[in-house]
């Protein structure tokens, strides 16, 4: 079964290649049919990542968010399926090939770490680790949509301010959809980051005997729930949006990414990961 999870891998990671590489060249050349290509590609690429997820979990009998690896793609595939529930209700053009881009850069870093199973160490043996680690991961998968959304309004702005109506212009829609799509992504992933915040806490109480042990981990997520909490408050009381909120997004999305990644190896504590 080991050798059937390595083969699913290297699957994923070449059909969501193809589908990042068909995606761009609809960015660029516009032709519909390729663009119908992508999306299907895209949409069995999500599949086949249900599928890891699965197979991981039945050799390694509990949720696969445990290691360096693990988190990483279960970050992939939270944005993916986010994406195509983003996209039952909104259309937006040419955020699929942004969208695919980060994801596929997310499995190619998955696939740089270790990718063996280890035991779960005592403290992650509960009901808390699909709960808060997966409810954080999906919030992190929306944040990246705010992220590609973010920033395709500072480049398609950019382009505007210096009265070049060219390239990204006839490519991308219009500044007030991108701001739309900002603060509907944005808002989405707060909520499920305040949540796995919250079960975090519960668990931390289960596990340790308190609600907050100021790790690094710990920290640092809270630093990420303030960043994006001030955008929503400043959204909605003082009217933060356009080119102040794009930016925002891709700060915030920048703090997500130093709590997954920086402060494991920078900083370690007991949330770091095992590989």
């Amino acid at each position: 079964m080991e050798e059937m999870t390595y083969l699913l891998f290297q699957a994923v990671l070449a059909v969501t290649f193809v589908a990042t590489a068909a995606y761009i060249v609809f960015f660029i050349s516009r032709n519909k049919a390729i663009r119908k290509i992508s999306r299907i590609l895209m949409f069995v690429s999500g599949i086949l990542q249900t599928l890891y997820i699965v197979m991981r979990f039945a050799l390694a009998g509990h949720t696969p968010i445990t290691s360096q690896h693990e988190a990483v793609f279960f970050f992939a595939w939270a944005t993916t399926w986010a994406y195509f529930s983003f996209r039952w209700w909104y259309k937006v053009k040419n955020f699929g090939t942004f969208v695919s881009v980060l994801i596929f850069a997310l499995l190619v870093v998955s696939s740089f770490s270790e990718k063996r199973i280890d035991p779960l160490l005592p403290a992650l043996q509960s009901f808390w680790l699909p709960v808060h680690g997966g409810i954080s991961l999906v919030a992190y998968g929306f944040l990246s949509l705010a992220f590609c959304g973010g920033l395709m309004y500072l480049l398609l702005e950019r382009e505007l301010k210096s009265k070049k109506f060219g390239y990204f212009f006839a490519r991308f829609p219009s500044l007030d959809s991108l701001d739309q799509l900002n603060i509907h992504c944005l808002t989405t992933g707060f909520i499920f980051l305040t949540i796995g915040i919250v079960t975090g806490s519960i668990w931390a109480r289960q596990a340790w005997g308190t609600y907050w042990q100021w790790d690094p981990k710990e920290t640092w997520s809270l630093i990420t729930w303030f960043i994006y909490l001030v955008q929503i408050h400043q959204r909605f009381t003082v009217g933060w949006r356009g080119k102040r909120a794009a930016v925002m997004a891709v700060l915030g999305f920048a703090a997500v990414v130093f709590t997954l990644w920086g402060v494991t190896y920078l900083l370690g504590g007991v949330h770091s990961y095992a590989g």
